[in-house]
């Protein structure tokens, strides 16, 4: 009885998890901009020393779809946890990682420990779409486009 109980609340969880990635998409705006984008790696010669600590604390791992953004990206709404698709990538990144001020208007892609293909990725002009929360109840600002 215990195993049917199990994965009917399984069953639950997946469903309830399908619905709410499927009504995810209705609380976003998405807009697009074109970036230059290169990869990095969990390394200490990429990063500082504490290789997997993100800007804002998350800790990263080999296999998670994350972002370290330019800071002047910042300020046009790619903000900490933004969701943002990337031309050539499937599935949704999240903006978890901060650059150094030099860089502007640049994303730079997780890639783990993969160095190699960090370097086979280079640096490329590429187009990505990015979330803006929706708020039903605030007007949108006329500034930001």
């Amino acid at each position: 009885m215990k195993y049917q109980q199990a994965k009917a609340v399984l069953f639950f969880l997946f469903v309830s998890m399908l619905i709410s990635c499927s009504d995810n998409e209705e609380k976003w705006e998405w807009r697009t901009i074109e970036v230059t984008a290169t990869a990095y790696n969990a390394i200490e010669s990429q990063t500082s020393s504490l290789v997997n600590i993100a800007a804002w604390g998350d800790t990263l791992r080999p296999g998670m779809k994350c972002i370290a953004v330019s800071r002047d990206l910042l300020k046009k709404g790619l903000k900490y946890d933004t969701p943002v698709k990337i031309e050539g990538f499937e599935g949704v990144f999240r903006v978890k990682d901060k650059m150094h001020s030099r860089w502007e208007n640049r994303i730079d892609i997780f890639m783990g420990l993969d160095v190699q293909k960090a370097r086979e990725w280079g640096r490329k002009k590429v187009t990505i779409q990015f979330g803006v929360p929706i708020d039903k109840n605030t007007p949108s600002d006329p500034k930001v486009k």
